[in-house]
């Protein structure tokens, strides 16, 4: 019961940590890794699962923005949501390589769902970078431990 609450609690950190809440679970992972009890690929797998599914929180949340754009009580303005679209045009879906990054990548997959990028693309180049992101800390982790 144990490993399924540490499983659990891994899960929502990194998919909370993926929405636009300012958390980190890269903590949670290198304590757990630290601490041994579980398979780091497991941990890994986990961690990663839950960051991506959070993106897609974030891209179905760009999906659906442009309805409020012009709100008065929206926080965003619309010549922000414009600037965040060009952005995206200039760059385009292989900047979603970069949604691991602090800062940047949670926002970089709100404007991929704004920019209508299709789910399957996204899902693809958001878990490369993510997985990619806690599988690195994890070597790390391990070789230092």
């Amino acid at each position: 019961m144990i490993d399924l609450a540490v499983y659990a609690g891994l899960f929502l950190a990194a998919l909370m940590a993926a929405t636009i809440l300012p958390l980190q679970s890269e903590a949670a992972l290198v304590a757990l890794l630290v601490a041994g009890g579980q398979p780091a690929w497991l941990l890994v797998a986990v961690a990663g699962l839950g960051n991506v599914l959070g993106s897609v929180v974030n891209w179905l949340i760009g999906r659906g923005i442009e309805r409020f754009r012009d709100r008065p009580w929206f926080p965003v303005k619309p010549s922000a949501l414009d600037r965040a679209q060009g952005w995206y045009r200039r760059y385009g879906k292989w900047s979603l390589l970069l949604s691991w990054a602090p800062v940047v990548g949670d926002p970089l997959t709100v404007v991929a769902g704004l920019a209508r990028e299709p789910l399957p693309i996204f899902l693809l180049l958001v878990t490369i970078a993510k997985l990619g992101r806690y599988m690195v800390l994890a070597a790390l982790t391990l070789s230092v431990t």
